[in-house]
């Protein structure tokens, strides 16, 4: 039986997080970032994943919601979670489209030195111009010149590491880029690769993709781990769950956020509808993105956005849905929801049949949201055989996962 690998994503950034909850916690807190990270290490997690913001979002000229005001560094909060953690895998999102080679490469050597051997890095490019203007480059790169520069800044890193003897050799290389440039860049570069293709199906022809490239590099299929996003909402009885589930979308998805969401689909201003009324009876508009530049679910769409539009009024039509009932069904995170046996069922199906290596799980509280999944999920998992009871004592991130160190030639 495979293996399922598991990592506890901090979140903050995107609509999974239920700010208004009781239980919602500080995003600014160390503690926070400590207490998800020792539950992830109880739950034997291979990582620890921060995303990272080098602005506050905007949209449509204003700030984004769904964004934290004064977020922490994440090498900074790496490097102290370092200190009380012992096992779990210590992953930055840093970009090379902003940051410089030398800055990068001696970061990711200092966290995997100060960590004996745990540092990852989840290599990004940037799209969009308001992080850029915090820059002195400003701007952001044209698509096609994006992973060029990636390479550049990794073959940078690579020669550094080279020459700096690190604890496992090169730091983990995480990639989240679904384009056939992405798919490329991690089949040549990457440990391990994001995707949002959740569903079995969606997932088995994204497995078979990205793995199907590796050969070409020299590289076998073990070697680039498939990982989707994930969240989760457990309960008693299926049913429960799915009770729970429900509440729990339409608080991840105001009535601000559903006219946001679809504003990137629409390309358009849609401050005069309302988002609990029927959905805009005008029409999108295709070519350049003017009410989100940059964005990538705004980015997504192109191309496609009358079809997408009209899909949506059929659904919107059948089921005599809002807008904002549109945008809840439609944009929200792929959902592991059902008692814990229904949940630990259903993520070991997708590994087992291929569809994925394991997941990136990000619960929608924080810091307390991976409790429930610790306590009443891992066991299960465990009791299979497929998850770890216990890690290998002294052994780096690429020990743990089964992947073998990768230099490339100095430079």
């Amino acid at each position: 039986m495979k293996q399922v690998r598991l990592a506890a994503h901090f979140p903050g950034v995107n609509n999974t997080t239920v700010w208004s909850d009781p239980a919602a916690g500080s995003h600014i807190d160390f503690a926070s970032f400590a207490a998800l990270a020792r539950t992830a290490e109880r739950a034997r997690f291979d990582l620890f994943f921060l995303a990272e913001g080098l602005s506050l979002r905007e949209h449509a000229g204003h700030l984004h919601d769904l964004d934290v005001a004064g977020r922490p560094d994440a090498m900074t909060i790496l490097a102290a979670l370092s200190a009380v953690t012992e096992h779990l895998g210590l992953a930055a999102t840093l970009t090379t489209t902003y940051h410089e080679p030398y800055e990068v490469a001696r970061q990711l050597a200092t966290l995997d030195h100060i960590s004996g051997g745990r540092a990852a890095w989840n290599l990004v490019t940037s799209t969009d111009a308001v992080s850029g203007a915090n820059f002195r480059r400003g701007a952001y790169l044209p698509y096609e010149d994006r992973y060029a520069r990636a390479t550049e800044v990794l073959d940078y890193a690579d020669a550094y590491w080279a020459r700096n003897a690190l604890p496992q050799g090169r730091p983990l290389i995480l990639q989240a880029g679904d384009s056939d440039s992405g798919r490329e860049f991690a089949a040549q570069h990457a440990d391990a690769i994001f995707t949002r293709h959740a569903s079995i199906p969606d997932g088995q022809r994204f497995y078979d993709d990205v793995k199907g490239r590796l050969a070409r590099y020299g590289r076998s299929p073990s070697e680039l781990l498939v990982l989707p996003g994930a969240t989760f909402v457990l309960g008693d009885t299926d049913a429960d769950a799915a009770e729970r589930a429900e509440h729990v979308r339409y608080q991840q998805v105001s009535a601000g956020t559903a006219r946001v969401f679809a504003e990137q689909l629409w390309n358009r201003d849609l401050s005069e509808y309302d988002p609990e009324g029927p959905l805009p009876d005008v029409d999108p508009i295709e070519g350049e993105i003017t009410i989100a530049p940059g964005s990538i679910p705004a980015r997504a769409f192109a191309g496609r956005r009358h079809e997408t539009v009209a899909r949506l009024r059929t659904l919107a039509d059948d089921d005599n849905l809002t807008l904002r009932d549109v945008m809840v069904r439609t944009r929200a995170r792929h959902a592991f929801v059902g008692s814990a046996q229904t949940v630990a069922d259903a993520i070991d199906d997708h590994v087992q049949q291929n569809a994925c290596d394991g997941f990136i799980l990000v619960p929608h509280i924080t810091p307390g949201g991976l409790d429930e999944f610790a306590d009443q999920v891992v066991p299960l998992l465990q009791e299979r055989g497929v998850l770890r009871t216990e890690y290998e004592e002294g052994a780096t991130l690429r020990d743990h996962l089964g992947l073998t160190p990768r230099r490339a030639p100095a430079a």
